[in-house]
């Protein structure tokens, strides 16, 4: 008798539904659900790779349940079972008549072999997996119509997730709020030990920017437009850019000419347009790419 003991394949992969993939080809199953699947381990995101883990999944095959085997007369018997029938008919005893469906065979009595059973399972099982993948495609279009409202709510969430647990990783105290206003995400990190993620000239805070923009695209497969804070450090920004900006326009008004300020960001930028646009006799215009843009100062 053959044994039913199935082998656990332990895989590792960045998220349970990779490893849980990576199991099946090792196993040579195509359908996930003749499988049991244990999760041992959840995925954890980490940040630059600090804290990184993989999820570890535990795959092996389900148990197959034995099926009955149809009994078939044997042929001495079915030859006189037939020649019975055609002595009380009258007519000498004929064959049975070829199934349609190709590879079934069709037994004296009327029922059908184990070859047409196997046929139907088969079929079956096709159906189903027909049936799953237009589930699947019926829940990405649901996901792909949600409401732009809905969309943002789960992008808010994502971004405050992500930045909680960045606190945490780095072990500094801070709190995270997050809003949705538009079609943009506004969030505040605040705390005095959160000013570490600022860095010299912002150089961190705008990592942490990106790195939070692509955490959202991954996890929602959409974009967002992302306005981040930390510590303050925007209010700051602006005060002191409006203070500086009024202070060139001085000097404009004062020798003449122009004068064309360090490259700036699109945010650093709308700030010096909106305090020259205050000040009489004096214009203000960028020019130059991305990411060498600038704000250039001159006459009216």
């Amino acid at each position: 008798m053959a044994s039913n003991k199935r082998e656990w394949v332990e895989v590792k992969g960045a998220t349970v539904e990779v490893a849980v993939e990576a199991a099946l080809e090792a196993l040579g199953i195509e359908d996930p659900d003749r499988v049991d699947v244990e999760v041992r381990q959840e995925p954890k995101l980490g940040f630059l790779g600090i804290g990184r883990q993989d999820a570890l999944v535990m795959v092996k095959p389900k148990r197959r349940r034995s099926r009955g085997r149809t009994r078939r007369k044997s042929p001495s018997r079915a030859k006189t079972n037939r020649a019975d029938q055609g002595k009380q008919k009258g007519k000498s005893p004929t064959k049975p008549s070829r199934s349609s469906t190709r590879g079934t065979k069709q037994l004296p009595d009327g029922s059908q072999s184990a070859d047409s059973s196997r046929t139907r399972d088969k079929k079956a099982r096709k159906q189903a997996k027909g049936s799953r993948k237009a589930e699947r495609e019926v829940k990405a279009v649901k996901e792909d119509n949600k409401s732009d409202e809905a969309l943002l709510e789960h992008q808010t969430q994502v971004v405050e997730e992500f930045l909680t647990g960045l606190l945490a990783e780095f072990g500094l105290e801070g709190e995270v709020d997050t809003r949705f206003e538009g079609k943009a995400i506004y969030v505040d990190v605040t705390g005095d030990q959160t000013e570490a993620l600022i860095g010299p000239k912002a150089s961190v805070m705008q990592a942490v920017h990106e790195l939070t923009r692509t955490i959202v695209q991954r996890k929602t497969s959409r974009g967002c437009r992302l306005r981040l804070d930390i510590a303050g450090y925007n209010a700051r920004r602006r005060e002191a850019l409006t203070i500086y900006a009024g202070k060139l326009a001085e000097q404009v008004l004062e020798e003449g000419g122009e004068i064309m300020l360090e490259p700036m960001n699109s945010a650093d930028r709308k700030v010096v347009h909106d305090a020259i646009a205050e000040i009489d006799g004096t214009r203000s215009y960028s020019e130059g790419s991305e990411p060498r843009r600038s704000v250039v100062i001159s006459l009216d």
